[in-house]
C-alpha cells in the first residue's frame, strides 16, 4: 500500500525479511529549561513588596531577590490584548486583539480570537517536545464560542495547550467561579463556606498536573501558562487575610504613594531625580475625603491588600513545589503584570463593580453599611482611583490608558541555572511581545515557519537572554506604539509621545505630549511646547506604525461592542428566541440570552407534584443576578440589583401535573416592570427603579444554580426536584447595537 508516514525500515513478506523503524520523538534536548509563565492581573508597578509597597509579597520577593527585577517592562493597557502579545510575540492588533476577546467588532484587528497565523506559545513548545499546561485566565476566544456548544477551535486546547484548568472569561467570582477542566465545565470541589478560594485551586491542578508528567515523563520539559484571576476585581480573599489588614491603610493613599516612592529610590529601581507624577484628575486629596469615604477606600484597600497577599502565597506553593521536585533550579519564571492598577473602582470604589460597567456611582454613605463584606463572598469590590493610583506609583493614570500607569508593570525572571546576577536590576526599555521571543531563545526553539499549515506572521519582540548577563547591557534601541480605545502612545529610544483620548472628541483633536521618558520616568515634564518638531516626528511615526502592524481603523467604542455579538452570523438567533433543553451546561454570560437592558418574556414548561420546587432559571450571582424558581410550592421571581433584592411571589400555588409558569419582564426607561405567570394568567407583578444593563460576569444556569445563589430564599444549587421539558427565552423588543451604543454613550455622559 502506499506509505502515507515517514517509515525508513523495510517491508519485507514476512518479519524475518523485514526491518522495523522508530521515528525519534520530538525533544528540545536534555539540558532545555522548564518555562513558567505567571501573569497577575490589573496590578500596579508599585504593588509587589521588592517594587516599592508596603504590601506583603514575601514569596514573589524570594524569587526576586533569587533573580532579576526589571524596572523599565511594558504591556499593552488592557487584558486580552497583552495575553495575545505575550503567548504570540507580535503586536495585539495584528493578531486580531485590539480589546478584549468580548469584543469582535468586523475589522482584522478585533476578531476575539489570537489569528491562527501568530502560533501561541503553546503551540511552539508542544511542537518543540515539550509538555504545556494552561492554568486560569483565558479571555482569548470570542465569548460567543465560550459555551459547551463550543467550537473549541480557540480554546487552550486547541491553541497548543495539553492540559488546562480555569475560566473562559475575563473574571469571575474567586469564591464560585465558572470553571472549564480541558475542553468541558466542571463546578467548584467545595464552597466558599467549605474553604474554596479558586487561586489554591488553580495552584491545586498546577502541581497536580506537573506531577503527572514529571512521574510518567520525567524526561519532557514543561511550559505551563500561568495566568491568575487575581487581582482582578473582584478582590475576594479568605477571612484571615482580610482580617489581618484592618486598619492598615488608615493613613491614605497619598502618604502611601509618597512613601512607595520614596523606598522605590532606595531600592533603585527609579533615579534619584524621577519625580512623583500628580495626583490624577478626580482623585482627592486623603485629608479633604469626607469620614466615609475614607472608611470605605480603606476597607477596599485592605480587601486588595489580603488578595495580593493570598496570592503571593499560592505563587510559593507552587515554587516551593518545583523546589521540592528538584526542578526549580533549571525552571526559567517569568512573573509579571498584564497592565497597570484598575480605574474601574470609580472615584470612590465600589462595593458591586458591575455598578461601574451600569454607569452607576455608589455613594460611600451607602457602601459603608457594608464594610464587614468587602473582601467576601458577598461583595464584587474593586478600591478607588486614588487607590489605584497609588499601585501605579510614581506614575498617572491607569489601566485603560496609554501613560506609563496603564501600560509600566513589574517583571521579575528567575532562573537559577541561568541567571548568576541574583537581586539585580535591569533598567532597559522592554515590551510584552520580548517574552516568548526570551523563552524561545533560552529554551533553543525556533519558530515555525507554518504551523498547522499557516504561515506565521513574524514576531515583533526581541530576546532579553542577554540582559541576563552580570555585566548588563545598556538601552536597547526600540521603537513601539500603544493604542487601546483612541488612547495613543508611541516610544522610540527613550523619548514617548502620548494622548489620553475622550470618546467624544476628534482623533484630529486630541492634544498629544512629549516625554523624554528615559530621563523623565514618571511623564512629568511635558516638552510637546519645547520641542513641537520632534512631537510630529514622533505623532508621524505612531500612524507610520499603526499602518505596519494592523492598529487602523481607530475606534474609541468600549462597552458598546458588547451589543455587536448580536450579529447576523452569532449564536444569536436573528427571531431572538432561545430554547433550553435540559440537561443543559452552565451557559456564559455573552452566549445566553441577552436580558440585560430589555424587555423579555420566559417560559418554562413543567411536571411536578406537590413539594416539588427549586431554580429553574438563574443569571449572575449573589451580586447581581436574577432568580426563578419555585419555593414552598409557590412561584419566585427575585430580581437582584446589586444586592437589593425585589421579589415577586405568586399568590396561589403551582398546580401539580404539566404546567406552564412565566416571567413578563419589561423595561421602562431607568427602571421597569416584572410579572409571573402560571398557565397564561398573571400570578403577581411588582415595578422597580433600575434595569441593569450588564447583569454579571457569570452567565445563566437552567434547572438549578450553578454559581453563588442569585437569591437569599435558597441555599446552594437548589436544583429542580420536578421535570423542566424546556425553558424559552423571547426578547420582546431586541436591541441592536445601535442601541447598546446608546446606552453605553448616556453613561459616558453621566460620569
Amino acid at each position: 500500500m502506499k506509505q502515507y508516514e515517514k517509515f525508513e525500515g523495510k517491508i519485507g513478506r514476512t518479519f524475518a525479511e523485514s526491518t522495523p523503524w522508530w521515528p525519534t520523538p520530538v525533544h528540545p534536548g536534555p539540558d532545555a529549561p522548564n518555562v513558567v509563565v505567571i501573569l497577575i492581573d490589573d496590578l500596579g508597578f508599585s504593588h509587589f513588596n521588592c517594587f516599592g509597597s508596603d504590601l506583603d509579597t514575601p514569596n514573589i520577593d524570594r524569587l526576586a531577590a533569587g533573580g532579576l527585577r526589571y524596572s523599565n517592562f511594558h504591556v499593552t493597557p488592557l487584558c486580552s490584548p497583552t495575553r495575545a502579545a505575550l503567548l504570540t510575540g507580535r503586536n495585539h492588533h495584528s493578531v486580531g486583539m485590539r480589546g478584549i476577546s468580548n469584543w469582535n467588532s468586523g475589522f482584522p484587528h478585533m476578531r476575539g480570537v489570537v489569528s491562527n497565523h501568530a502560533a501561541t506559545m503553546g503551540e511552539v513548545f508542544k511542537e518543540a517536545g515539550y509538555t504545556t499546561f494552561a492554568i486560569g485566565k483565558w479571555h482569548l476566544t470570542q465569548m460567543e464560542n465560550a459555551s459547551s456548544a463550543g467550537p473549541f477551535d480557540h480554546w487552550p486546547l486547541s491553541r497548543g495547550f495539553d492540559r488546562y484548568y480555569g475560566f473562559l472569561d475575563g473574571e469571575t467570582d474567586q469564591f464560585a467561579p465558572d470553571l472549564v477542566y480541558d475542553n468541558h465545565r466542571v463546578d467548584p470541589s467545595k464552597t466558599a463556606e467549605e474553604g474554596y478560594h479558586l487561586s489554591e485551586d488553580l495552584v491545586d491542578h498546577a502541581i497536580g498536573f506537573i506531577h503527572d508528567t514529571k512521574s510518567i515523563r520525567p524526561d519532557r520539559p514543561f511550559f505551563t501558562y500561568f495566568a491568575f484571576g487575581a487581582m482582578h476585581a473582584p478582590h475576594q480573599a479568605p477571612r484571615a487575610y482580610l482580617d489581618k489588614h484592618k486598619g492598615r491603610y488608615d493613613e491614605g493613599w497619598d502618604v502611601a504613594r509618597e512613601k512607595w516612592f520614596a523606598k522605590q529610590k532606595t531600592l533603585g529601581l527609579v533615579t534619584a531625580d524621577t519625580q512623583l507624577a500628580p495626583r490624577n484628575f478626580g482623585v482627592e486629596a486623603w485629608d479633604d475625603l469626607p469620614e466615609d469615604q475614607r472608611k470605605l477606600a480603606c476597607r477596599l484597600q485592605e480587601a486588595f491588600a489580603a488578595f495580593l497577599e493570598h496570592t503571593d502565597a499560592q505563587i510559593g506553593r507552587l515554587v516551593d513545589e518545583l523546589e521540592a521536585l528538584g526542578e526549580l533550579d533549571n525552571t526559567i519564571i517569568m512573573l509579571m503584570s498584564d497592565n497597570g492598577a484598575s480605574q474601574e473602582g470609580g472615584p470612590f470604589g465600589i462595593l458591586h463593580e458591575m455598578k461601574f460597567f451600569n454607569f452607576v456611582l455608589e455613594s460611600p454613605d451607602e457602601a459603608v453599611e457594608h464594610l464587614d463584606e468587602i473582601g467576601g463572598p458577598h461583595s464584587h469590590s474593586n478600591y478607588p482611583w486614588g487607590w489605584a493610583q497609588a499601585g501605579n506609583t510614581p506614575f498617572k493614570w491607569y489601566k485603560q490608558n496609554t501613560h506609563e500607569g496603564g501600560v509600566h508593570v513589574p517583571l521579575i525572571v528567575h532562573w537559577p541555572k541561568g541567571i548568576s546576577d541574583q537581586g539585580g536590576i535591569r533598567r532597559q526599555w522592554a515590551y510584552v511581545t520580548d517574552i516568548s521571543a526570551t523563552v524561545y531563545d533560552v529554551a533553543g526553539v525556533s519558530v515555525p515557519d507554518t504551523v498547522k499549515g499557516f504561515e506565521q506572521m513574524p514576531m515583533a519582540g526581541v530576546s532579553l537572554k542577554s540582559t541576563f548577563a552580570a555585566d548588563r547591557d545598556g538601552t536597547l534601541p526600540r521603537t513601539q506604539y500603544f493604542e487601546m480605545g483612541g488612547h495613543r502612545a508611541i516610544y522610540r529610544d527613550g523619548w514617548k509621545a502620548v494622548t489620553r483620548h475622550t470618546p467624544t472628541v476628534a482623533f484630529d483633536n486630541d492634544k498629544w505630549e512629549l516625554y523624554h521618558v528615559e530621563e523623565d520616568l514618571s511623564e512629568f515634564n511635558d516638552l510637546a511646547s519645547a520641542e513641537p518638531e520632534r512631537l510630529a516626528e514622533m505623532v508621524a511615526l505612531w500612524w507610520a506604525e499603526a499602518e505596519e502592524y494592523g492598529v487602523l481603523p481607530l475606534d474609541d467604542r468600549g462597552l458598546e461592542l458588547f451589543g455587536a455579538r448580536f450579529r447576523d452570523n452569532s449564536p444569536h438567533p436573528l427571531s431572538r428566541h432561545y430554547t433550553y433543553l435540559p440537561p443543559v451546561s452552565a451557559i456564559p454570560a455573552q452566549v445566553a440570552a441577552g436580558v440585560g437592558g430589555r424587555s423579555w418574556d420566559l417560559d418554562a414548561s413543567i411536571t411536578r407534584v406537590a413539594g416539588q420546587n427549586g431554580v429553574m432559571c438563574a443569571f449572575g450571582t449573589e451580586n447581581a443576578g436574577l432568580g426563578f424558581f419555585l419555593k414552598n410550592d409557590h412561584l419566585y421571581f427575585d430580581y437582584n440589583v446589586f444586592g437589593e433584592h425585589h421579589m415577586i411571589v405568586s399568590d396561589r400555588v403551582v398546580p401539580e401535573g404539566k404546567s406552564s409558569v412565566g416571567v413578563r419582564f419589561r423595561r421602562l426607561d431607568e427602571g421597569g416592570s416584572a410579572s409571573i405567570v402560571i398557565n397564561g394568567e398573571d400570578a403577581g407583578s411588582m415595578e422597580f427603579p433600575f434595569v441593569m444593563r450588564i447583569i454579571s460576569s457569570i452567565g445563566m444556569s437552567v434547572g438549578e444554580d450553578k454559581g453563588s445563589p442569585v437569591s437569599l430564599e435558597y441555599h446552594g444549587p437548589f436544583p429542580f426536584e420536578g421535570t423542566l421539558h424546556q425553558l424559552d427565552i423571547q426578547l420582546v423588543s431586541p436591541r441592536d447595537a445601535a442601541a447598546a451604543e446608546a446606552d453605553a454613550r448616556e453613561g459616558m455622559a453621566r460620569q
